[in-house]
């Protein structure tokens, strides 16, 4: 691509060897639409072979329309031969954003149940840590504490070390099905274990192997979804699998309210509870197609087909959703150039677009463990307990806390995709950041009524809850899953996991010991200065990805750091002191990005 100031080509300015090479296809190669850079008859050619090519020659004809579709989406009514169903289908898919087959609402709806494996087996060890301690004599202070902290952390610790890395192998040859099978299997299998331990040594083996399918299942169901869902509703439906992580809190509570009058095996109960998502998952996915994406990227290209007219309500919008993911993947594979596993890892680092993505991603995952909701789906009713409430007030206490989780989500299953995931955080960061260090002042009156003294502690929690629930809970999985580049999306998306759970995982250690050492309420300041320092992370790191296609998306993060903060500070930043705070009519900033213009852009680095 050549420099417009200088004429010269990238290879020319550094050499076809360089280093930099890769770095700066990776920041071109998609900067626009594929197929707008040949001509209406040479698209129409180049589609009719693919299908022929690729063993579909009954749909040659169809896959000729679609890549003209593909070709300019906003006008797909110019396109000669559509017929007047197609043409219907085109226009009610755009005038109905919900639109979809049944297929695909299935298939989200059954991926997102298995995110209630992670929120039940939360709050199951949230109930279980007010009778496991004491059965197995470590309820005391010091060692056990960290004893205690680590039974609840070794699932986080060994999902994000070990079961987000072994996401690409299991991925590669089980494919995306087969890998969630598995993995729904092993939490099946491995709450039961934990109800029927006998040392606390057991249970923590028994979480250790839960915390690796975790890890695994985590990292591989948000791609799945995000990989079947369109570009339009692409934010909600990923979403869902948030709003069964609180829905499996919930539920969670649910399970530990109605066991707690079984007596000494009650923990048990709370503990082992947490197959039943799992069972479902593993029963139900069978009935899912595979990825179309993932069948592509593995040469099944009809099968791959098939797969994508399940998910989509008409032929000719499967078509021209495949046809263009396929020209995009194969983009893709030219800066890939062969890579390997451990080369595609480096690239999340490396490569300019993708090492951007990776601190997006890394961001919203660090973030949605240093804002501290954790501390609460953690340990909650240990926090009432210790605030005065009976056992049995602080498991109704941590239910209220879910149902609010769950209900608070709801409206974010909309506002992602309008809103978007950048806003979201920034607005609700600053919210949390108050309402916890509220809650952890609240903790210093030991005067008056008990409800005059637990009452505000409860209240700020709730708060807090809401406004995470509103931003940083939906939006950090949803992110990390659509990111990444096709050929990086394993790996990309394993290292978020990564660094999601292994926080996770240090959170929970920490905070028993935390609480003795800095005190309830030193623990609560500090989590809620880590909110203020997330904030400033979004904004330097989270780019707006909203209603954007998973390919579109590579423009957002070809942009280098330097020249999306400076955007940032000198156009966004005075638009919503004036527009937002002051009130002031002014007109509304242009985006930074003009695809025609920044294909000729010089790659930079961040």
């Amino acid at each position: 691509m050549a420099d417009k100031k200088t004429g010269a080509s990238y290879d020319e300015r550094h050499g076809d060897d360089s280093p930099d090479r890769r770095e700066s296809v990776a920041a071109a190669a998609l900067l626009q639409n594929p197929l707008r850079r040949k001509t209406k008859e040479e698209v129409v050619v180049d589609a009719e072979n693919y299908a022929r090519s690729r063993g579909m020659d009954t749909h040659v004809t169809l896959f000729g329309k679609a890549a003209l579709i593909a070709r300019d989406m906003d006008n797909f009514e110019t396109v000669p031969g559509l017929t007047e169903q197609e043409l219907a289908a085109l226009r009610y898919e755009r005038d109905h954003k919900w639109h979809g087959s049944k297929m695909l609402w299935y298939s989200i709806g059954l991926c997102a149940v298995g995110a209630a494996t992670q929120g039940w087996d939360q709050t199951g060890s949230n109930g279980a840590n007010l009778g496991f301690p004491e059965e197995f004599g470590i309820a005391g202070t010091g060692s056990d504490e960290w004893i205690v902290g680590i039974i609840n952390a070794i699932i986080f610790l060994t999902a994000g070390l070990i079961g987000a890395f072994i996401v690409d192998p299991l991925n590669k040859y089980l494919g995306r099905r087969g890998e969630i099978f598995l993995t729904a299997l092993c939490l099946t299998a491995t709450p039961i274990g934990s109800g029927f331990a006998r040392t606390w040594q057991e249970l923590f083996a028994a979480r250790f192997v839960m915390g690796i399918g975790i890890g695994a299942k985590n990292a591989t169901v948000p791609i799945y979804s995000a990989e079947m869902a369109p570009a339009r509703i692409r934010g909600a439906l990923v979403m869902f699998w948030q709003l069964w992580v609180v829905a499996g809190i919930f539920l969670g509570f649910c399970a530990n309210v109605i066991v707690k009058d079984t007596g000494n095996i009650a923990w048990r109960l709370q503990l082992g509870s947490a197959f039943i998502p799992s069972l479902v998952l593993a029963c139900g996915i069978w009935f899912c197609p595979e990825s179309p994406r993932w069948l592509m990227k593995n040469g099944r290209h009809a099968e791959a087909f098939i797969s994508m007219m399940r998910l989509r309500a008409h032929p000719i919008i499967a078509a021209r959703d495949f046809y263009y993911s396929y020209v995009n993947y194969e983009e893709e594979l030219k800066v890939a150039q062969g890579a390997g596993y451990f080369r595609r890892l480096a690239d999340c680092f490396s490569v300019p677009r993708i090492r951007r993505a990776n601190y997006g991603a890394s961001t919203v995952m660090i973030a949605q463990q240093m804002c501290g909701i954790n501390i609460i789906s953690f340990y909650s009713s240990s926090i009432f307990t210790n605030v005065g409430y009976t056992k049995e007030q602080a498991l109704y206490a941590s239910l209220g806390y879910g149902a609010i989780q769950v209900v608070a989500t709801i409206p974010t299953l909309f506002l992602i995709d309008t809103k978007g995931r950048r806003t979201l955080c920034l607005w609700t960061f600053p919210l949390m950041c108050i309402f916890l260090l509220a809650a952890g002042l609240s903790l210093l009156k030991t005067t008056g009524s008990l409800g005059a003294q637990i009452g505000p502690v409860v209240l700020f929690v709730y708060l807090f809850t809401i406004c995470y629930s509103l931003g940083e809970g939906p939006v950090a999985f949803q992110y990390s899953a659509e990111v990444f580049p096709t050929i990086q999306r394993e790996q990309g998306m394993a290292f978020a996991v990564c660094i999601n759970n292994t926080f996770a995982g240090i959170l929970g250690l920490t905070f028993p010991r935390m609480q003795t050492v800095m005190t309830p309420t030193g623990a609560f300041g500090f989590y809620a200065g880590l909110n203020a320092i997330a904030w400033v992370m979004i904004f330097c790191f989270v780019r707006e990805t909203k209603q954007l296609t998973l390919e579109e998306i590579d423009q957002v993060f070809n942009i280098p750091t330097s020249r999306f903060l400076s955007h940032e500070m000198s156009t966004s930043v005075p638009y919503f002191f004036n527009h937002t705070l002051l009130r002031r009519r002014v007109p509304k900033p242009p985006p930074l990005i003009v695809k025609e213009e920044f294909v000729e852009m010089k790659s930079g680095m961040a």
